[in-house]
């Protein structure tokens, strides 16, 4: 007696793609977030000819950047912006939002197969797009390596700019393209090094601006009416000898391993504002590993300093 037949699982259906070479030069765009990113990139979209047909924004701020920004483009809900995003759907959201907008438009069956889906996220890779992903979509992380006011200036600092970009191999030649239409040019992220590529930005502009204003604040409590007008040439000046010249660009008390003074800031500012003593103890302490790294700071010089730190950073935890 023969063997019985074995029947074959049936085989998982992989969801329908569109062959790149058929994306069109110009593009129809939708844009889910219009905020100071969304609204900006989609101008600059529009500016160099691609079709920005649809928006989203229900708040009086957004309503005001698309009408200052996209004012001929519609604002409608998410599934719809996203059905009429026939090429590219742009998701400039916040990154904790990112998630349940992707999965959203997802469930609702407003993607479609061969469509783009980029977001603007620096934090996120590829992964957050999986359920497009799931439904055929081709996925891109594009993020601006640039701070936004969501008004025309924006425009004119896009050119030059770099963009965080993670895109799977096929999707690399659109995704340039794109890069190269916004005036920027591409940087290359690996999926696992998203979280501390955004890190590195995060710390490098959001916390400036921090620093700067914390700046300002101790110098109006010194007495200095303008403090911005103090602070701008020597800020500047900072930023580009670092650029330029890295730890060499050090200079100040903490670099020179002037104990005394740096104690004497420590006492004023937890009599004045005792609030800023945590940050200056912790950026004082890296700047002089920086210091000593580079050599600009002997490890002797450095003893009485790091004491001050220390027994003041002691002071802070009690």
């Amino acid at each position: 007696m023969s063997a019985p037949l074995r029947t074959r699982p049936a085989a998982r259906r992989r969801p329908a793609t569109v062959p790149f070479a058929t994306i069109p030069a110009v593009l129809t765009v939708g844009i889910v977030g219009a905020g100071r990113v969304g609204a900006t990139l989609g101008a600059a979209l529009a500016a160099v000819g691609h079709r920005v047909v649809a928006t989203t924004g229900s708040s009086g701020a957004s309503q005001a950047r698309v009408a200052l920004l996209l004012p001929t483009v519609s604002r409608r809900a998410a599934a719809e912006v996203a059905r009429a995003a026939t090429d590219l759907l742009l998701i400039a959201v916040p990154d904790d939002a990112l998630a349940g907008v992707v999965a959203g438009l997802a469930a609702e069956g407003a993607l479609r197969p061969g469509q783009v889906v980029a977001h603007t996220s620096g934090a996120h890779g590829l992964a957050v797009l999986a359920p497009a992903v799931a439904v055929g979509v081709r996925p891109l992380a594009l993020h601006p390596a640039m701070t936004f006011t969501g008004t025309p200036d924006d425009l004119s600092r896009l050119s030059g700019i770099s963009y965080g970009v993670t895109a799977p191999a096929e999707l690399r030649p659109l995704a340039a393209r794109l890069v190269a239409d916004l005036g920027g040019v591409p940087e290359w992220i690996g999926e696992a090094d998203r979280p501390l590529y955004h890190a590195a930005l995060a710390h490098g502009a959001n916390h400036l601006v921090t620093l700067v204003n914390e700046a300002a604040d101790r110098l109006r409590d010194a007495g200095v009416a303008q403090p911005e007008k103090v602070l701008a040439p020597l800020l500047r000046a900072a930023l580009e000898n670092a650029l330029r010249l890295g730890d060499d660009a050090l200079t100040g008390p903490v670099a020179r391993g002037d104990a005394g003074t740096v104690a004497r800031h420590l006492t004023q500012l937890t009599a004045t504002a005792p609030e800023s003593v945590p940050a200056y103890l912790a950026l004082a302490r890296r700047t002089a590993d920086r210091a000593m790294a580079a050599g600009r700071l002997r490890p002797v010089d450095a003893e009485p300093l790091l004491g001050v730190l220390d027994r003041d950073q002691s002071g802070v935890a009690a």
